[in-house]
């Protein structure tokens, strides 16, 4: 964060206990939203599978933020109920904001057609970068690990709606990853009121969306198609801190689109020049 942004803060995460998911280094949203948490007062541990935390600086942020980094891998159960415990016991409490910031695609990083995937593959994406979404709820509504009225945000991408032919089994992740939100949302609000929503972001230059064929054209094209323009890393970790703080205590089980006005867009001159 820059000085600017610094000053800007408003503790409205003052008191809360958080968990980011996914940070893997400075390119990453989740690496956004947990420097702008801790600005805004919060106090977080850092989570990410073994061998990402071995290829990213997550060290370095977590130095830098003073905070814990619990390896975790997403689709254990083991992993995640040492995680959460270990994160109460850290932070002193019950968690009260989680981020998930959690997708990898083997089809999408060995380059295989969607009219040809590996369904061993497919498998591995749907668990790693949707089924771990409820299994993380899942793991904190057993062990009761979430305060009433917190927060959990996953971060997704229009493709769950639309077609974007380059972006392969992931479209149908995200697709399931919204629909966990709207069920898994109904449990969590009716028993302990915590509210789940997934953030539809626009694409955004991370070091897992680069990896997707053809990324730097649409981008382009989303930012000409995007009345403001496509939403960077750190407006997205903005919209989570307002997602995590009280400000929005009734939202629950939507999706939201936060990139730049793309998801109403038809047509839009400027793309006629791309």
């Amino acid at each position: 964060m820059n000085h600017k942004e610094e000053t800007m803060a408003k503790d409205l995460l003052k008191g809360k206990r958080g968990i980011i998911f996914g940070a893997l280094d400075e390119k990453s949203i989740a690496w956004h939203v947990a420097e702008h948490c801790v600005a805004e007062g919060a106090q977080i541990t850092l989570t990410n599978a073994p061998v990402a935390l071995r290829l990213g600086g997550i060290n370095k942020l977590g130095e830098k933020l003073n905070c814990e980094i619990i390896p975790a891998d997403a689709t254990s159960l083991e992993d995640l109920e040492n995680l959460f415990s270990k994160s109460m016991e850290i932070l002193g409490g019950k968690i009260d904001f989680v981020l998930h910031s959690i997708g990898m695609s083997l089809n999408v990083r060995k380059k295989r057609e969607y009219t040809d995937v590996n369904y061993d593959w497919m498998h591995k994406t749907f668990d790693i970068s949707a089924m771990s979404f409820h299994r993380v709820m899942q793991t904190a509504y057993k062990m009761d690990a979430m305060n009433e009225w917190g927060s959990i945000v996953a971060l997704s991408y229009i493709a769950a709606q639309r077609v974007f032919p380059d972006y392969n089994e992931m479209a149908e992740s995200k697709a399931l990853l919204e629909s966990f939100a709207r069920s898994f949302g109904y449990h969590y609000a009716k028993k302990k009121k915590v509210r789940v929503n997934t953030i539809s972001q626009s694409p955004t230059i991370t070091t897992a969306g680069s990896g997707v064929k053809g990324f730097d054209d649409f981008y382009g094209y989303a930012d000409k198609m995007s009345p403001l323009g496509n939403a960077d890393a750190s407006t997205c970790a903005d919209f989570c801190v307002s997602m995590f703080s009280d400000y929005t205590k009734m939202v629950t089980m939507q999706n939201l689109y936060h990139d730049g006005g793309f998801s109403n867009m038809g047509m839009d001159p400027a793309v006629l020049d791309l």
